[in-house]
C-alpha cells in the first residue's frame, strides 16, 4: 500500500536573496504568514530559516525565530522543522543556536561537508537591493559547507539526545547516504529515519532521473526498513523531481528556499502556490496527502506540546 505523501514546505531558506523575488518572505511576519498559508494548503512539515528583517540576510538569531515560531504553532498543527544549516558561512554554533533554544520536533541535518556553489546566480542580476547579496553569492566560489563527523555527532548529542528532536537527514550526494548509514551503525540515532535527498545544487548530485533512482535504491539497501524518504530539487527541477518521487512512493519538499518559480518563466507568488501545485499532482496520481498527525506518527516525533516555543 502506498502511504500518504508527506509534503514539506521550506518558505525562505538561506540561499535566495531579496533581489531575486519580491515574494521571498523576509520579515518574521512574512515568514509566519507564508508558513501558515503553506500548512493550510497541505504541507505537513514547515522547514524554517530566519532572516534579518531589515536587509533579508540569513540570520541565526533565536530571537528572530521566536517572533514567528509561536505564531505558526498557534495557527497550524504543522510539524515545525528548524534548520541547522542556517546560512552559508555561519559557524556550527551559529547554525545550532535557534534549534537549541526552541527545542523543535524536527531539525535539518546535512550529512556531510561539500562544495556549495550558488555563485552562478550572479550572472542573472545586475541591480541589487542590498550590498551584501553579490558578496554573499561570490563567497561560495571558494566555500565549503562544513559538517564533519564531529559536527554531526555534536548536533545529535546536544539536540537529538538532549531535546528529543528528530532529524531531516539532508543527503546531497551518494556519500551522504553512506555517512548516514555509518552514523546509524554507531547508534547515534534511532529509527524511524527521515531522509531528504537533495538534487541540483552545484557541488552535490545533479538533477538527473537516473541519479534519483540510484539514490533511492542505495538508501533502500543501506537503511531500508523503518525509514521515510523524500526529494527536493533546486530551481526548474523542483516540480518534475518531486513528481517522480511521488510516483516512486516517496515524499516531497517544495518552497521558495528550493525554487522561486511555479512554472517555466513564471515566479511563484507564494509558497502556498507551490504546495497546492504539488498536492494537485499527488492527488491526480491517485494518492493522498499526509496530515500532520500522520506525519508525527510515521516519523516518531515527540509532539508539539514538547517544544520550546
Amino acid at each position: 500500500m502506498v502511504k500518504p505523501v508527506i509534503i514539506t514546505c521550506a518558505p525562505t531558506g538561506g540561499i535566495h536573496t531579496p533581489t531575486m523575488s519580491e515574494h521571498l518572505p523576509v520579515t518574521p511576519g512574512e515568514i509566519a504568514r507564508a508558513s501558515i498559508e503553506a500548512a493550510e494548503a497541505g504541507a505537513a512539515i514547515i522547514h524554517l530559516h530566519a532572516r534579518n528583517p531589515e536587509n533579508g540576510r540569513p540570520d541565526p538569531d533565536p530571537d528572530l525565530f521566536m517572533q514567528f515560531l509561536p505564531r505558526i504553532k498557534q495557527a497550524t498543527d504543522a510539524v515545525v522543522n528548524v534548520s541547522t544549516g542556517g546560512g552559508l558561512g555561519m559557524s556550527r554554533e551559529e547554525r545550532l543556536r535557534a534549534a537549541l533554544r526552541t527545542s523543535p520536533e524536527m531539525a535539518s541535518m546535512n550529512m556531510g561537508s561539500m562544495n556549495f556553489g550558488i555563485f552562478p546566480m550572479l550572472d542573472k542580476y545586475s541591480d541589487w537591493k542590498h550590498d551584501w547579496e553579490p558578496q554573499f553569492l561570490e563567497m561560495t566560489r571558494d566555500f565549503i559547507f562544513r559538517n564533519t563527523f564531529a559536527d554531526i555527532e555534536f548536533a545529535m548529542r546536544e539536540l537529538g539526545d538532549a531535546h528529543g528532536t528528530r532529524f531531516e537527514f539532508e543527503c546531497y550526494d551518494l556519500g551522504h547516504l553512506y555517512n548516514l548509514a555509518w552514523v546509524i551503525d554507531q547508534g547515534w540515532v534511532k529509527p524511524p529515519f527521515f531522509v531528504q535527498m537533495v538534487f541540483g545544487i552545484l557541488g552535490g548530485v545533479g538533477a538527473d532521473l537516473d541519479n534519483l533512482v540510484h539514490m533511492h535504491n542505495v538508501a533502500e539497501k543501506l537503511i531500508g526498513g523503518d525509514y521515510e524518504w523524500s526529494v527536493l530539487a533546486a530551481g526548474r527541477h523542483q516540480m518534475p523531481f518531486t513528481t517522480q518521487a511521488a510516483l516512486l512512493g516517496g515524499n516531497v519538499r517544495v518552497g521558495l528556499e528550493d525554487s522561486l518559480y511555479i512554472g517555466p518563466g513564471r515566479k511563484a507568488v507564494s509558497n502556498a502556490e507551490q504546495v497546492r501545485k504539488i498536492r494537485g499532482i499527488v492527488e491526480a496520481l491517485g494518492q493522498t496527502v499526509a496530515t500532520p498527525a500522520e506525519t508525527r506518527e510515521r516519523l516518531g516525533l515527540k509532539g508539539a506540546d514538547r517544544v520550546g516555543f
